[in-house]
């Protein structure tokens, strides 16, 4: 329940009596969150919301991460996981190497794979089907979750197909859900800076629209801390709640606290404060009424913000994330895995109760 008269701002106020009356917040709304110092009325509001949607619950996985290759004809200024063709540091998957990386995993427990990787034209599509197909031979109740929009859109211009062309092909493989990477902000001028020959927000979209027609959830993400402003934030998260009123299939939307260690990018801000996170996290959960989670990556976020993010919106907290590179190559300070103890104390710690979970939000009893 949300204590209005807890609350000190005035205009938190108003905004809890709209949350109150199942009232969607607008664009104003989210501006004045963005400012607001009242973090412990903003987190009560966040708090209302995520337990009428998701009650107690916090989501763990048990998966693994399989970056596929690190060759990228885009190079974003951004990234610090990508190099070039030819790169001493540059590398691929051989299938055989996929196969040796996932049964090592399945032996462990795993239940989900989620795969992204660079765009490399040497890469045909029977590449990636066939990855899908191996990984469900291993273990056919491993769910996979692969590929940004980025990739999408780069498969089907790369091999002369379809969007439509390209998820059918997958989805007879396999794939089950796609993660919500490449959105970084959708603000032109400021992804024409950070990410300049990445596809832009509206053909993001356009492939996020396309799998959510063919019967694909999706996540989507939102890079934040870098040059954006509140008017960004705000715009981001509009485009993808007015996408969600249209097709239902986002599950789950990620905020991304951009790493710059490593990059060629330098956006001369400082890291964000703790208070930060915590009103980016909140105001995602108010403001997207629509999308049923708000997933925090502890592996961004840090142990002690993951815990504490659980009373600020956030119901999923990521998972063991085995071999994951791309965050840790900007020079995130987190281990590079997380056992399921680890996850489990996480949660609890925070007073909730741990779900097993992959990205499908399917309940997993411990194998």
């Amino acid at each position: 329940m949300i204590d209005t008269a807890l609350i000190k701002e005035s205009g938190l106020r108003r905004i809890a009596d709209k949350v109150i009356n199942s009232e969607p917040v607008n664009g104003d709304d989210a501006l004045a969150m963005l400012s607001t110092n009242d973090i412990p009325g903003l987190g009560m509001i966040a708090n209302h919301i995520r337990e009428k949607v998701n009650g107690n619950l916090t989501y763990y996985g048990m998966n693994i991460n399989l970056n596929y290759t690190n060759i990228c004809e885009l190079r974003c200024p951004l990234c610090a996981f990508s190099c070039d063709d030819g790169d001493p540091k540059g590398y691929v998957y051989s299938i055989d190497d996929v196969e040796k990386i996932v049964r090592e995993a399945d032996s462990i427990g795993i239940d989900e794979v989620h795969i992204v990787g660079g765009l490399n034209p040497s890469l045909k599509l029977d590449y990636f089907t066939s990855m899908i197909r191996k990984i469900k031979e291993i273990n056919s109740r491993i769910f996979v979750v692969a590929f940004t929009a980025v990739e999408y859109d780069y498969f089907a211009k790369l091999n002369g197909l379809t969007l439509q062309g390209v998820f059918r092909e997958l989805i007879d493989a396999g794939l089950g859900a796609i993660p919500g990477g490449g959105a970084e902000i959708f603000a032109d001028d400021k992804r024409n800076v950070i990410a300049p020959k990445k596809i832009n927000a509206g053909r993001w979209l356009e492939v996020m629209e396309t799998a959510h027609s063919m019967g694909l959830t999706t996540n989507a993400t939102m890079l934040y801390n870098h040059i954006e402003t509140h008017e960004d934030i705000v715009d981001h998260m509009s485009r993808i709640r007015i996408l969600q009123d249209k097709t239902g299939g986002f599950k789950t939307f990620v905020p991304l606290q951009f790493h710059d260690d490593n990059t060629e990018f330098k956006p001369g801000r400082a890291a964000s404060t703790g208070f930060d996170d915590i009103r980016i996290y909140s105001i995602a959960r108010i403001f997207l009424h629509n999308i049923p989670h708000i997933k925090g990556l502890w592996m961004y976020l840090g142990e002690k913000m993951a815990c504490i993010l659980q009373d600020f919106g956030v119901d999923d907290i990521g998972g063991t994330y085995i071999r994951e590179r791309v965050v840790h190559s900007a020079g995130a300070k987190t281990s590079d895995y997380g056992t399921e103890d680890f996850l489990k104390r996480m949660i609890t710690s925070a007073g909730r109760e741990p779900v097993r979970a992959a990205a499908d939000y399917r309940r997993i009893e411990n194998q």
